[in-house]
């Protein structure tokens, strides 16, 4: 482990990522690594304490600070949302905290662009908290149900999020609160578009919003995403935010009996964090409901930045990666290996790959058709040489698809992940009604 940079600096240079950071903690001892510069072309290099847009890897925090206000009798996980936020409409006010931080309140994937210019407030008293699925019946990925937890934090401190999470949280763990909306700070290390040829387009700011920031708005280093983990473990030698048993709650497994799991994502879902069932785990036929894993983390996706953090309690192990490129995940899926060679067997979930999916066949007609979730849309379409899939107004892929309805999108950009996918029957019909990418659930339309 003591030539981590070295390995680093060469998988860097290898999959023409601008920059990175990795830090580890393994059998007491912490390692950290960058390599690459903030901004390509800019020779600014990429130090310790380079910020790197966190995407959803700030979800956590915002569960974490949730679970404070548990842990302080102010929440209780299990009471309906209503008797907080009174305007809020049914069927959203009978959901669930918990269920809000497991993603399985039913509520949209996305928040509605239109959304962009309001209060969290006047927000949460429109349609964009309308459920796409019943609350407490299956795991579909939501912003719009982290926004609405950061929503509830504010009702209930008094205080917006911005300055609820660096009071009770960042600062007490010696954490300089940075934000992606930052950009132009001295440190930031900028997202970049890496095209096929290698060629790195720097991306001037962040898409979050104000409205956002809870869901997908902090920046830090991959040292920030190791103190933050500390928090989690057992053998937490920081200020103790966070009680033990609600921190082992935060990461067990939330999901059993649901109709449908994190599939795609990980192997289970607990408060606010992903399940990972160890290194012999890989993709496609974990993800069910209610299975389990020895570690747990999340992922984040910036514009052009790419986060991963992993973390195994019993032995007081986490590893934190920052990446400003679009093939981040690339770097990501290769950084474990490394690790895997060094005898550090890191809690997995492959990305973009598909467990024993047999000989490819070809996708049932019955499947296309449009579907959504919320604003989130996508349309498969039937054509003699198979099915293909867009997604909103993004690009068009071809489906390579197994007997059990799964798939992977082919055609996708050198250097970056295709997509993972199932379509799921109606269990009442038979009928195919449901197609699920990236955790979302998205429901037939016709």
């Amino acid at each position: 482990m003591d030539d981590i940079s070295e390995r680093l600096a060469h998988l860097v240079r290898r999959h023409r990522v601008p920059g990175a950071q990795l830090a580890v903690r393994w059998r007491g001892r912490t390692f950290t690594a960058e390599a690459g510069e903030e901004i390509c072309g800019s020779g600014r290099p990429v130090t310790a304490r380079s910020a790197f847009p966190l995407g959803s890897l700030t979800k956590p925090f915002t569960a974490t600070l949730a679970m404070m206000l548990v842990a302080d009798g102010d929440l209780d996980l299990d009471a309906p949302l209503a008797g907080y936020l009174p305007g809020l409409g049914s069927p959203a006010g009978r959901a669930t905290l918990r269920q809000l931080l497991s993603h399985a309140a039913g509520l949209p994937a996305n928040v509605d662009e239109s959304a962009a210019g309001l209060t969290r407030r006047r927000w949460a008293a429109s349609d964009g908290t309308a459920p796409v699925h019943p609350p407490g019946s299956a795991f579909s990925y939501s912003n719009a149900g982290y926004l609405l937890a950061a929503h509830l934090v504010e009702v209930v401190t008094g205080m917006d999020w911005r300055a609820a999470v660096e009071s009770f949280l960042l600062r007490p763990l010696g954490i300089e609160p940075l934000f992606a909306a930052d950009a132009g700070r001295a440190g930031a290390a900028l997202g970049h578009v890496v095209r096929p040829d290698g060629r790195a387009l720097p991306i001037a700011e962040q898409s979050v919003t104000l409205l956002e920031e809870p869901v997908a708005g902090l920046a830090g280093s991959a040292s920030d995403l190791l103190a933050f983990a500390g928090l989690h473990l057992p053998g937490h030698a920081g200020p103790r935010l966070l009680d033990r048993d609600d921190a082992a709650e935060m990461r067990g497994d939330q999901l059993g009996g649901l109709a449908a799991g994190p599939f795609g994502l990980a192997d289970g879902w607990g408060l606010g964090w992903s399940l990972y069932g160890g290194p012999a785990k890989t993709a496609g036929t974990a993800g069910t409901a209610g299975s389990a894993g020895s570690w747990f983390g999340h992922d984040g996706t910036g514009d052009g930045a790419w986060s991963h953090l992993r973390v195994e309690p019993d032995g007081g192990t986490a590893v934190a990666l920052t990446a400003n490129g679009t093939n981040g995940a690339v770097l990501w899926e290769a950084v474990v290996g490394e690790l895997h060679g060094m005898g550090l067997d890191v809690g997995h979930y492959p990305l973009g790959t598909l467990t024993d999916p047999g000989p490819p066949v070809p996708g049932p007609a019955e499947c296309a058709g449009d579907y959504a979730n919320g604003s989130w849309t996508c349309a498969v379409e039937a054509a003699d040489d198979g099915l293909y899939l867009s997604v909103g107004a993004g690009p068009r892929w071809r489906l390579s698809c197994t007997r059990d309805l799964r798939f992977t999108t082919e055609g996708s950009d050198a250097g970056s992940m295709p997509y993972v996918g199932r379509f799921l029957r109606d269990p009442a019909t038979g009928r195919v009604g449901l197609v699920q990418i990236t955790g979302r659930l998205a429901r037939r339309r016709r």
